[in-house]
């Protein structure tokens, strides 16, 4: 029992009270749940290993008591949780799923299965269309044409999962198949291997000895709900979480066109083919051949050379140029994890963070990073504990003072400020002048029309103390799509004024997306990689942020923060006298 479990049991425990409303104590349950879910999820140790120890205590995690740490001892032992299931039992388990729609929160939810009898996103939809929603409270034409907007989103995600969930999917079958030892390599394939930003299926390809016994191994995983098909070289599970997970075991001397193969893409495979077609070769799963003759199939990069082409990284398999850009020895040489030397957005206590500035940059100097810029929200983030403009000032202070605390580091003092409404910024200039980068994000009304969000952005970009745009589309993968604004005056805009665009490396988000960092490298610009991290564990997000990096082909020198803190400084926007 994992942590996120945990917390994922609190968390539909917190909404089912908000729904339901059944005892007015709930109110203040409901917020004990959810500051103890927060808890879980940045919490630096498994509950199970502090349960499993006779010289600690649950109440050790912040905002857990002595009631939540018995239910959480009874997840840890059982699984489930009797208070759970039974208030599961007093409303369909189908009503919380409207909560994954964007701007739909537990009250919004309350409304429908109230007044309408709606118990699912079906009935939604139908209520929706029908007119139905039409004269309940703080519901409008515009609310309509948004719930439109989120169902149409919903649907567009359904089978599908993001890529963080997808990599530790693949990494808990990994480790349990290698328990075995007649396995010998597990590699994940598929979009996953491509850094999709979300995953359908998930493919593993593994070789080893005895295959069937590989496969039973994997058919009995605690985490598989149903078995699909069960072959000699290809197992298909259900997992509790919805994913499809197709194990394929095959002979080393194969390994090499199956990986190609199962990697994809479809459209890169189909190149492939065709290429092959036009030599009377014939390109498989199985490898690459001349009638009965076997040219290559071994590895990867023995396939490619046959077809006179550079091995291809997976990233840039999408048949957008890189197949001729192989054969010309073209191909990018990608940014790599190890070359990122800091993290340019980061929050901590002083805001919505979970450890303090010091803890951030030990963290940080413990993974090699020679700079991190700390970004607490504005104060028009309440949700986020934003901070007014007092405060902000007592966390630059703050900030200053961790600088001689925690030696072999630079600490910049910086913040994530909102663009409001009207494209001023949330705070001063006089305050912003006081930081050494100041980073800026919307935050709210994200249903402006294109043209006035345009108008916001390019505002705010005037600023002569803004120097880093933070996700700048505000998207969020699988449950909101990007606000609309002029993508080309935006970005021109930005690399007039000199600011710099944030990949923002969160699997939540990966704003910018690939497609649109692609587009600002072959307008010249440069961005910056960061995790938007809220606890030191997760510095660890960077993988997907340089993930989707490659897939836009940028190059180490393409990315600012694989400079060295005096360099980077140096190619920022300057500032003001």
């Amino acid at each position: 029992m994992e942590n996120r479990d945990i917390a994922a049991v609190f968390e539909e425990i917190a909404n089912l009270m908000k729904i339901m409303q059944e005892d007015p104590k709930w109110t203040f349950k409901a917020a004990a749940y959810d500051r103890a879910t927060r808890s879980l999820e940045g919490f630096h140790e498994r509950a199970e290993d502090l349960e499993r120890d006779p010289r600690r205590k649950l109440t050790e995690i912040p905002g857990v008591g002595e009631d939540l740490a018995a239910k959480i001892k009874e997840l840890i032992e059982t699984g489930k949780c009797q208070y759970h299931q039974e208030m599961l039992k007093k409303v369909p388990r189908s009503l919380l799923e409207l909560l994954q729609l964007q701007g739909v929160g537990p009250q919004k939810v309350r409304l429908f299965h109230k007044e309408l009898g709606v118990n699912s996103v079906d009935d939604l939809e139908k209520a929706v269309k029908a007119g139905r929603l039409r004269g309940l409270p703080g519901m409008s034409a515009k609310s309509e044409e948004n719930l439109l907007k989120a169902l149409e989103t919903f649907q567009r995600a359904a089978g599908r999962f993001r890529l963080d969930t997808a990599y530790e999917t693949a990494q808990m079958i990994e480790a349990y198949l290698k328990q075995l030892n007649e396995v010998e390599q597990v590699t994940p394939a598929g979009s996953l291997r491509r850094g999709r930003e979300t995953v359908g299926d998930l493919d593993l390809l593994v070789t080893g000895r005895d295959h069937a016994r590989i496969a039973e191994h994997f058919s009995k995983h605690p985490g598989v709900d149903q078995i699909l098909g069960k072959g000699e070289d290809k197992v298909s599970v259900k997992l509790k979480n919805g994913m499809q997970v197709d194990v394929r075991l095959l002979e080393e001397e194969a390994y090499g066109a199956a990986l190609m193969y199962f990697t994809g893409s479809k459209e890169h495979n189909i190149a492939l083919r065709e290429r092959a077609r036009k030599h009377g070769w014939k390109l498989s799963e199985y490898g690459l051949s001349e009638g009965e003759k076997i040219l290559a199939r071994r590895t990867e990069e023995e396939v490619y050379k046959k077809f006179g082409l550079a091995w291809i990284p997976p990233e840039l398999r999408e048949d957008q140029g890189e197949i001729e850009a192989a054969e010309k020895g073209e191909l990018p040489r990608l940014v790599e994890l190890k070359d990122i030397k800091g993290d340019l957005q980061m929050h901590t206590t002083a805001s919505d963070g979970k450890a303090s500035v010091e803890e951030m940059a030990e963290a940080a100097k413990k993974r090699g990073y020679q700079y991190i810029l700390i970004t607490d929200h504005s104060k028009a983030v309440t949700i986020a504990n934003g901070l007014d403009e007092k405060r902000a000032a007592e966390n630059i202070r703050r900030i200053h003072a961790a600088r001689k605390k925690v030696k072999d580091i630079e600490i910049w003092a910086g913040a994530e400020v909102d663009i409001m409404g009207d494209g001023k910024l949330d705070y001063s200039d006089e305050l912003l002048r006081q930081f050494d980068i100041v980073l800026v994000s919307v935050h709210s009304r994200m249903n402006m029309p294109a043209e006035e969000m345009t108008a916001r952005l390019l505002k705010a970009l005037e600023n002569p103390y803004v120097r880093i745009l933070g996700h700048p589309t505000g998207r969020q993968i699988l449950r909101r799509d990007p606000f609309q604004f002029d993508v080309e005056k935006v970005f021109e805009a930005a690399k007039k004024h000199g600011v710099i665009l944030e990949l923002n490396g969160n699997p939540d988000r990966l704003d910018l997306s690939d497609r649109h960092v692609r587009l600002a490298k072959e307008r010249g610009m440069k961005v910056i990689i960061s995790t938007d991290a809220h606890h030191p564990d997760h510095f660890d997000l960077m993988r997907y942020g340089v993930l989707t990096a490659r897939r836009a082909w940028l190059e180490k020198k393409d990315v600012l923060n694989t400079l060295p803190p005096a360099k980077l400084l140096a190619a920022l926007r300057p500032l003001p006298k």
